[in-house]
């Protein structure tokens, strides 16, 4: 009812009593009030056509009836956004109403016309805007003809030819809002009756065509009697139904000869700042800027002086000026759906206040001027930032409506925001260095340097780890068992690789990845060789570097890591399962990661010192344990591994818990069978404690304590003696069921190839080789274990054809790691010329390569009986078979270098020649081999790829027969830059056992005058 009250009271007028809209309520009246002008001019239309404006009375009836409905009363308090959603409906059913009444008009009009004929005149609306107007038809207005001598016009749907003026203009008011474009009329009506323009005191336009707001603009600043103005947007729909913004985006400063302007309504447009030409209107009481651009008003604003109601709804202003304080007839301030962060001290200064909108902002507090605003009887303050209300604010006299939802009141201060991390340094990113396989020497300088070493392995000197340009090495050495050191159940998972200087020391730690094969079962570690005992690192496993050219099956490596700050050798090893703590005299808990339900128990007082626990645990398959045992009920629970620093007794018995033995339960278990045996690591022992043991089960697990650390085996099986069992069982963990391969090459049958591999790889294995070797069935399984040697003795008639380091007496020496190749490839040739096929045989033994074997041994087995493993068969062709190498020498005998610095014999060629294979181009042009020469070597042996290698490694050989001890270490580096190391190596073992044998022979016959330096390793290339 107070809206009420103030509408009417500003839309009273002095001189004629007629209405002036403001505000919102512009948009609920205009189109009764237009139709109100329609019904008064159709009094003056001849009594046959008075019919035809019947429709048009009918449609301000309907409106002025939607006007009465309950909810459309503008003084009910009802949130903006809901005004504005109100608003929006009304106007469609105006529209749809607005469509039934034309065409009852229509229909009028073709029941009076009596065959007359009506003219219509161009239409009002703009063709560009007609296909995207709002449902009413392109306009009410569709032509519109003024004369100077007749001033008539034409509607669409016709009116007749006497209707006047009037039916537009009326009582000072001018409505072209309802008319998309319609503000184009403007300057026609003002050439045409300048006279009743002047007198206007009313005007509503739409904003949201360019070209007619450009026409108005021209004229407003002549009609110098008006009172109202809107220029609104939102007036029209799109055919989506979404409302057609406003396009005004400036008053020209003619505007301010308006001086009797009261009401001034520009919503729902462009404007981004308040127009400089509004400051000089001294009567202006309502200014209405809903839903604009602005950021900011101008401090000048208080001389407004007349201004009473001022809304700036849904803008994006920040702050109000202080000028605010000096509109002191304010009574309506509405600054709701802003950003504003604070109010001016001088909002109190208004003391005629009665509403004011705050909702919708960031308010963190408010001005205890508010106090003093003795009048205000609405305050909203929804929707901000408010944690407290002032006590001033709430007590003020006259406040009957106070709404602080959705504001987080009562709650404690937000800290304040945390200063912003310093700006992060940007560091160059550190440079990288791939190094080739014949490169062993690089050097790191302060910067720090991401190192790529051929075979996936990496190295990451952070920028700081050393103070200078530093020189550094790098070797891969082979698993030779001073390089690699075992323990219980470990597994090698790399080659050593060997970094130098050793005991070099860096400022920061450097990150060392190596490369390792796949393992399924235990943990991966890296341990260090510091030159005199062996350690455990701290390891993370991760996958190589994208940028790593070494990407086995596609992928980038699997790589151990760890960090140090000292230079040595490092290896890959897998092994069970560990986990350490420290038991004080407190107690503690340590549980397995391999199974959660393995736990130890240390209750207080167990120990008067702290002392460390290691706990493994090894899993053994179920149906291994059933094959050893003869018993397919057996099954036995993980082993315990238990161990402790310093090897004492508790004081306290430890409780330990196990899983029961896979397939059990305690409600099915037969505690007769269930055995629980202690095994000593040293004597390799195992006794059966269950007797001497409190064992407790429950339904998954059992529990007993023990005062004294060491291996714990829980069993289950019919046999009453099972240590012996036991003892066959443990042994079996620790080896690998391997078997032996012996194949000859198919295109030279004196190149033999030897490999142990695990019988679960043998398959996969001969289907790789089948195409270029065949050879006997692989031998029958054996067992090894991890790190154990071996050797291949050649029998019956056959021997090795080379001298290597690793051969004694026709006799191959191997170490057999599970996850390496532990294959060697040789050159073998009969002992004795005979006639006929050869048929020799090839045995493994196991131990080391024996020195002392008796003759009569000798000739029967090149091993000890007791030690054989398997014997697999070899045949020869004789020197008489077609095709043999042995018929006839093909090359002069050859020997480059010389024998102090270390020389390669004919045979020795040879058994490299064997090895090269389909790397022969490469290692011809690394030599220096001209391709014309390459081509011609292909182009003869195209049929037998043997025969090529060794013309080619013979046709370079004889051209380095005088090149002295140059030529050795060339064939080395080509062999390298070929990517084949395996046989650089193997060159590099050849030159130092010759070497070693010349000096040997120097001692004998007393020439030897200075004893040579010498290495414990041979220096990497």
């Amino acid at each position: 009812m107070e809206r009420e009250e103030v509408f009417e009271e500003v839309y009273a007028d002095d001189d004629d009593g007629s209405k002036v809209a403001t505000g919102e309520d512009q948009g609920r009246g205009d189109t009764g009030m237009l139709l109100g002008a329609f019904g008064t001019g159709a009094m003056t239309v001849p009594e046959d056509l008075r019919k035809t404006n019947d429709g048009l009375s009918s449609l301000a009836e309907a409106t002025l009836e939607m006007e009465r409905r309950p909810g459309y009363s503008a003084g009910q308090p009802t949130d903006e956004a809901e005004q504005l959603e109100n608003h929006a409906k009304l106007e469609r059913e105006v529209l749809a109403s607005l469509q039934k009444a034309q065409q009852r008009q229509m229909e009028d009009l073709n029941m009076a016309g009596n065959g007359e004929t009506f003219h219509f005149l161009p239409s009002l609306s703009a063709p560009s805007t007609s296909s995207s107007s709002s449902p009413l038809p392109s306009a009410l207005f569709s032509a519109l003809s003024i004369s100077s001598s007749s001033p008539q016009f034409s509607l669409t749907p016709p009116l007749p030819p006497s209707v006047e003026l009037d039916a537009v203009l009326v009582d000072g008011r001018l409505v072209l809002d309802v008319y998309q474009g319609g503000g184009a009329v403007m300057p026609a009506l003002w050439e045409s009756v300048p006279e009743r323009m002047r007198g206007l005191q009313y005007v509503r336009l739409g904003s949201e065509d360019e070209e007619a707001l450009e026409g108005v603009l021209g004229v407003l600043p002549l009609l110098t009697q008006l009172r109202s103005l809107a220029i609104r947007g939102h007036r029209f729909y799109d055919a989506q139904g979404d409302p057609l913004p406003g396009l005004l985006t400036f008053l020209p400063p003619s505007i301010s000869s308006l001086s009797l302007l009261v009401h001034l309504d520009l919503s729902f447009n462009r404007l981004s700042s308040l127009p400089a030409c509004l400051l000089s209107l001294p009567h202006l009481s309502e200014l209405l800027l809903c839903h604009n651009q602005l950021v900011r008003l101008p401090e000048e604003l208080g001389v407004l002086v007349s201004l009473q109601r001022l809304s700036v709804l849904g803008n994006s202003l920040e702050a109000l000026p202080s000028g605010v304080g000096l509109l002191r007839e304010l009574q309506e301030l509405d600054v709701s759906f802003n950003k504003l962060e604070g109010l001016p001290e001088e909002l109190g200064l208004l003391h005629n206040l009665h509403t004011l909108e705050l909702s919708n902002n960031k308010l963190q507090r408010l001005p205890e001027t508010l106090g003093s605003l003795h009048s205000l009887r609405v305050l909203s303050i929804h929707s901000n930032e408010l944690r407290n209300v002032p006590d001033c604010v709430r007590s003020l006299p006259r406040l009957s409506r106070l709404d602080v939802r959705n504001n987080p009141l009562g709650r404690p201060p937000t800290p304040p925001p945390l200063p912003p991390p310093p700006a992060a340094r940007v560091e160059t990113p550190i440079p990288e260095l791939h190094i080739a396989f014949n490169q062993h020497r690089f050097t790191v300088s302060p910067a720090g340097c991401h190192v790529f070493l051929p075979g996936g392995a990496e190295l990451l000197f952070p920028r700081g780890c050393v103070k200078g340009v530093t020189p550094l090495k790098w070797a891969e050495r082979k698993p030779d068992k001073k390089w690699v050191q075992l323990e219980e159940h470990d597994v090698l998972l790399s080659r050593p690789l060997e970094l130098l200087p050793h005991g070099a020391t860096f400022d920061k730690p450097v990150e060392v990845c190596v490369p390792y094969h796949r393992t399924r079962k235990g943990e991966v570690v890296v341990r260090r060789y510091d030159g005199q005992s062996w350690s455990t690192l701290l390891t993370l496993t991760k996958r190589g570097s994208h940028k790593h050219s070494s990407r086995p099956r596609g992928r980038p490596a699997r790589l151990a890591c760890c960090n140090v700050t000292q230079f040595s050798w490092f290896v890959a090893v897998s092994r069970p399962v560990r986990d350490s703590c420290t038991v004080p005299a407190t107690g503690a808990l340590l549980v397995s990661r391999y199974d959660s339900g393995i736990k130890l128990t240390f209750p207080p007082d167990c120990t008067t010192h702290t002392r460390t626990v290691t706990l493994q645990v090894l899993q053994v398959a179920l149906s291994e344990v059933q094959v050893l045992t003869g018993d397919p009920q057996a099954s036995a629970s993980p082993l315990l591994c238990l161990s402790q620093t310093p090897s004492m007794h508790f004081l306290q018995p430890v409780k330990v818990q196990i899983p029961l033995p896979p397939g059990l339960t305690g409600h099915t278990v037969d505690m007769s069978r269930l055995h629980l045996l202690h095994g000593d690591p040293v004597a390799h022992t195992w006794t059966d404690v269950t007797a001497q043991v409190s064992l407790y089960i429950t339904h998954l697990y059992a529990i007993f304590s023990v005062t004294h650390f060491s291996w714990y085996w829980l069993w289950y099986t019919t046999q009453s003696c099972i240590s012996g069992v036991v003892r066959k069982v443990y042994h079996r963990l620790k080896q690998f069921r391997v078997q032996f391969l012996v194949l000859q090459r198919k295109t030279d049958l004196a190149q033999v190839l030897l490999q142990c591999l695990p019988s679960d790889k043998v398959d996969c294995r001969l289907a790789s080789l089948a195409e270029q070797y065949d050879g006997p069935q692989p031998s029958d399984v054996c067992n090894l274990l991890e790190g154990e040697q071996f050797f291949a003795g050649f029998e019956r008639g056959i021997d090795i054809s080379a001298d290597r380091p690793d051969c004694s007496e026709g006799r191959l020496a191997f170490t057999f790691y599970s996850h390496l190749k532990n294959i060697k490839e040789v050159y073998v040739c009969p002992t004795l010329k005979q006639e006929g096929t050869v048929r020799g045989q090839v045995s493994f033994y196991r131990g080391e390569v024996p020195s002392d074997l008796p003759e009569e041994v000798a000739r029967k087995r090149k091993g000890r009986d007791s030690q054989w493993m398997a014997t697999l068969p070899l045949r020869l062709p004789g020197t008489d078979c077609e095709g043999s190498l042995y018929t006839e020498k093909q090359y002069p005998p050859l020997n480059l270098g010389d024998p102090e610095s270390g020389y390669l014999t004919e045979t020795n060629l040879l058994a490299i020649s064997l090895r090269i294979s389909q790397d022969w181009r490469c290692i011809g042009m690394n030599l220096g081999i001209s391709y014309e020469e390459l081509d011609r070597i292909q182009y003869k042996h195209r049929d037998n790829l043997g025969a090529l290698v060794l013309e080619m490694l013979f046709h370079w050989a004889r051209a380095q027969q005088k090149a002295g001890a140059g030529a050795v270490p060339r064939l080395i580096d080509a062999l390298v830059e070929s990517g084949r190391r395996d046989l650089a190596e193997e060159v590099e073992d050849i030159v130092n056992l010759g070497k070693r044998k010349y000096r040997e022979s120097l001692k004998r016959v007393g020439l030897e005058t200075e004893n040579p330096t010498t290495s414990a390793q041979a220096e990497p290339s």
